[in-house]
Formats: structure tokens, sequence, C-alpha cells
């Protein structure tokens, strides 16, 4: 943890940032999903406006289209935070649509160091809060030099508070690491993996993901996987259902094959900390003896 409290500091000076915001104003920060909108708030606090697009835990992200107000909010950004790794394409578009001097835009897949391609679902790598505290508050105490110390405080207390998430995972590790797990997709996966868990049926579920049929062999597998108990969980994104992966809810009831549910969208009334450490209770409920 202190190496990313260095980032905090060191940072200010490694981002080619934009100058200062007119002083009084509060920075806009639009976020185009709204884990990353709850870090932004927990940083900035009451010196900025926060919204974020992709913000309903009922919705399926995939089917999201822009709307006019959308694009009128990235207008009037001064700081944009997206996801990347082309699971927000739309986002290429409004902002280059949308003509901001000095806009800022973070974006998560360059700070892990991920493309197209892979594992989309970056909120779940333990390391892409961390390394977007150490980008935000930088690029907040170059747009409001005056209140740096908020900032850098602020971004100290979220590091501090993600600690004792990561020293559960590691214990988790030790305790999980190898047992067989499976998914409808592969939203827990970059945490499935922190865990050390052995994920199965990867392909399905990159094809749910993309919205393409997975192919008969890999449906049977799946099937086979739980009704056999091979596997000691499934990971179920309730946001992206369809005929299939209903059936493979049933079949795990039915197999008695605990069902951890996860989302894509951060739920309303928990912050980024709660929604990870709930997360982690699901998966030791269903892997602890």
């Amino acid at each position: 943890m202190n190496i990313r409290r260095r980032t905090i500091l060191a940072g200010i000076g490694a981002l080619g940032l934009a100058g200062p915001a007119q002083a009084g104003a509060k920075i806009n920060i639009v976020a185009a999903e709204n884990m990353y909108g709850d870090v932004a708030g927990q940083i900035g606090g009451g010196l900025v406006n926060v919204s974020s697009i992709l913000n309903n835990p009922n919705e399926d992200p995939h089917l999201f289209s822009a709307s006019p107000s959308v694009a009128r909010n990235l207008a009037g950004a001064d700081i944009v935070i997206v996801n990347g790794a082309d699971y927000d394409p739309w986002m290429g578009g409004l902002l280059s649509a949308t003509n901001a001097p000095g806009r800022v835009v973070i974006t998560i897949a360059d700070l892990l160091g991920r493309k197209p391609g892979d594992n989309p679902h970056l909120w779940y790598d333990p390391m892409a809060i961390p390394d977007l505290t150490g980008q935000l508050v930088a690029a907040l105490c170059a747009k409001d030099p005056a209140n740096a110390a908020v900032y850098k405080r602020n971004g100290v207390k979220l590091l501090a508070s993600l600690a004792p998430i990561h020293a559960r995972m590691a214990a988790m590790r030790e305790e999980y690491a190898g047992i067989k797990v499976t998914a409808t997709e592969p939203v827990f996966g970059l945490m499935a993996q922190a865990i050390g868990l052995d994920m199965l049926n990867l392909r399905f579920q990159i094809a749910v993901m993309n919205g393409t049929e997975p192919s008969p062999q890999d449906v049977g597998a799946f099937e086979d996987d739980l009704r056999n108990k091979t596997v000691r969980a499934l990971f179920y994104n309730a946001q992206v259902t369809d005929d299939l992966t209903t059936t493979l809810l049933n079949i795990a009831q039915q197999s008695g094959v605990p069902v951890v549910g996860v989302t894509e969208t951060e739920p309303a009334g928990l912050d980024y900390q709660q929604w990870m450490t709930h997360g982690l209770d699901g998966v030791d409920k269903a892997l602890s003896p």
C-alpha cells in the first residue's frame, strides 16, 4: 500500500494535464461506469460533480444506447473515466464528437495494460481502483491545486479502505486456490483469478459476452459440469440472461451447485468497497465447507 500512496504523490507530475480549473468552480467528472464514478466521488467529495453513464444494475450494459444528454454531459466534463478494452466502445465516438479543450480522459484498460480481446470487466481486477486513484488524484490536483491536499488525503483514505479487501483475497487464495468453478459470463473472472480459482467453460462465457451462440459441445460440457458437480460454484450474471443461461441456473440449483450472483454495475446503496466485499462474501458462502 505504501507504493500506491507514493504513486498518488508522485503522479501529479507524470501526466500531461491541462491547467487549473476556474477558481471556486466544482470539477465536472463523467464516468462511463458507476463504480468509477463512485471512486471519483470518494476522492473529490464536495469539490466535484460526478455523473455516471451506466448506473442501473437491472439493465444489460451491452444494450446501452447513448442519448443526447450523455453527449451534453461529456461536452462539459473536465475529467472523463472510461473502462476501455472494448467494454464501452461507444465512448470513443462520443468523446470525438464533443469538443472540450483541456478535458482529461483516464482509461482503465490503459492503466492496466489491457487491450481489446482481454477480459473487459476491469473493475474486478484488484489493481484497477488503486491505479485509477493515483491517476485521478493527479488529475484533480492539476485542475485544482488549491485543494490538492484534500484530494491526496482522500486518495490515501480510499487506498487504506481497500487494504482489508486485498488481505482477504490473499487469505482466500490460500484456502481456495485450484477449486473448479464456472460462470455464465466472465464478469467475475479477474477477481476469481486473483483468488486462484480454476474457471471452467471459458469459451462458453466469451460467446455469451459477445452475444454469439455457444457451440453445442460447449453447452453440453457446461451442463455436465453442473450435473456432475465438477464445479463447486456457478457465477451467474443476472444482468445478461437468456433461455440458455436460465436453464444453466436451474440445472445448478437442481444439482446443488451454489450460485453466486454477480453484476456489471455497482448496486444502489453500496460503495465500491462494500460491493467487492459482498462478492467475496458470496464466494466464501459458496465454497466454505
